[in-house]
């Protein structure tokens, strides 16, 4: 079926992007030439980067060297030996070869003038004047090329640009006296020198892209959107099953308190649980929002801590449940339990096998640590039955449907859904005993959860908006409610 045309009202802002073809066409994608494919990848690249920039304080560049011991690692190391052995050979004949020597000289130039800044203006003609290329190929000409002087200048202009962490590494260039190694290590530090401009050079652009950060990521989006217009699928469906959640929840709550209090889903409500549902994501399902999928990895890490504070939970409402809570009044003995219980629960997100072995390791622990507490408090000590008792119960929290995990997830969805929604904390869900104790870590996580859900509604909201108004108010049901009136 043809494509349907969004009709764009008059009062629109003039910011927001043209959404022409949210239905993607059936059947075979249209052939595309590698030109277009060329300029989709530069753009999804340019989209990923400014996007990580942007949520990212700590980002930054770092030096790319191949994993010790990888066939790249070992090919590498190779290629280079064979490169400086080689100069060490032409260097050491009679007369000396500096023709690898110049083109090193060469790039050692290139790479000083990317560092210089607009007002190293003397410093700019001081590198054309010493590292004049073809006065170097006429002293070579000659027999008259001093390497170390010219090593000696580029030293100096080094220790002039460089950032003053690098001072101890370009202050150890003086002290090398073999000209191959001395290149060798120019380079190397150089490289480093580059790093540290990209990484400053970003640092100075994050405050001017943050005022420009939504706009320039809805025009990219749209940019993708064109080239490719099944890019909003993935998040179609993302937003049906929210809808279907919501209805189902919405009926539910609805029929429990009367049929008066029926009324159209709150599509704030609908996308709340969509990112809910982020945090809980299949790994194996590879249908991933389009809208979501850079901060996939921020998301999947909030997902596996916010797993590990569920269990972490359920396991101190057990044993407040089986010790009367008796042992939490001791001090120093719920700090000493949650270090354990989060030692032995890390790692284990992996599979239900590592889960199913953690969890037996903590149900070991916990019984020893209530035993000893207990015992040093007088004779009164926890049965034999309660330690077996709860010693099982928690062995049993990796199953899917385990209650006390179940209800503990609950309440902790409820807490995050309250954050989201930004209402008052008397609207947040009462936290139980247990929950209070990682009320702190949950309160971090839901921020953390809450800046990237807010700054992705923003960008991204233009484009959620014809999809959720189609769900939410079907052509039938538009049309059958405009008769009505």
């Amino acid at each position: 079926m043809p494509n349907q045309r969004e009709e764009a009202t008059d009062d629109s802002p003039a910011d927001l992007p043209c959404l022409e073809k949210l239905n993607s066409p059936t059947g075979s994608p249209p052939t595309a030439s590698l030109s277009s494919l060329m300029e989709l990848e530069n753009c999804v690249s340019n989209l990923s980067l400014a996007h990580e920039i942007l949520v990212n304080r700590d980002f930054c560049f770092k030096p790319r060297s191949p994993p010790t011991g990888s066939l790249e690692d070992r090919v590498t190391e190779v290629v280079h030996r064979a490169f400086w052995d080689s100069l060490q050979e032409q260097l050491s004949s009679d007369p000396p070869n500096y023709s690898h020597a110049v083109i090193l000289l060469h790039e050692v130039k290139t790479m000083l003038q990317s560092l210089l800044m607009p007002g190293h203006v003397r410093l700019r003609s001081q590198l054309d004047e010493v590292l004049d290329m073809e006065l170097i190929q006429q002293e070579v000409d000659h027999g008259a090329l001093d390497l170390h002087r010219l090593a000696g200048f580029i030293i100096n202009t080094m220790a002039s640009l460089c950032a003053p962490v690098r001072d101890p590494e370009v202050g150890a260039l003086r002290d090398l006296k073999e000209p191959v190694e001395l290149l060798r290590e120019i380079l190397r530090v150089l490289g480093l020198m580059k790093t540290d401009m990209v990484n400053f050079t970003i640092q100075s652009l994050r405050p001017h892209l943050m005022q420009q950060a939504v706009q320039y990521e809805r025009a990219k989006f749209q940019q993708i959107l064109d080239n490719q217009p099944a890019s909003l699928d993935n998040t179609a469906a993302w937003l049906q099953a929210a809808v279907s959640e919501e209805a189902s929840a919405f009926t539910a709550q609805s029929d429990s308190s009367g049929p008066d209090s029926r009324g159209p889903l709150s599509a704030t409500a609908v996308l709340n649980r969509a990112y809910m549902h982020l945090l809980h994501w299949d790994p194996q399902d590879q249908k991933y929002p389009e809208t979501v999928l850079m901060d996939r990895a921020r998301l999947d890490a909030l997902g596996q801590r916010l797993q590990m504070l569920v269990l972490e939970a359920s396991v101190l409402l057990l044993t407040s449940a089986q010790c009367g809570g008796i042992v939490f009044t001791l001090q120093g003995f719920v700090g000493k339990l949650r270090q354990s219980v989060t030692a032995l629960l890390e790692g284990s997100h992996t599979s239900d096998a590592d889960l199913k072995e953690a969890l037996s390791g903590v149900g070991q622990t916990v019984v020893q640590q209530v035993t000893e507490a207990l015992s040093a408090q007088g004779p009164a000590a926890l049965p034999q039955e309660n330690q077996d008792l709860l010693r099982g119960q928690i062995s049993d929290l990796w199953k899917q449907n385990n209650p006390v995990c179940t209800l503990t997830g609950e309440r902790v969805q409820g807490f995050l859904r309250a954050m989201l929604q930004g209402g008052p904390a008397k609207r947040s869900p009462e936290l139980s005993a247990p929950l209070r104790l990682v009320s702190a870590e949950l309160a971090e996580l839901g921020t953390a959860f809450g800046r990237i859900v807010h700054f992705n509604r923003t960008v991204f909201g233009p484009f959620y908006a014809p999809i959720l108004r189609k769900l939410l108010f079907p052509p039938g049901e538009a049309e059958a409610g405009e008769d009505s009136r």
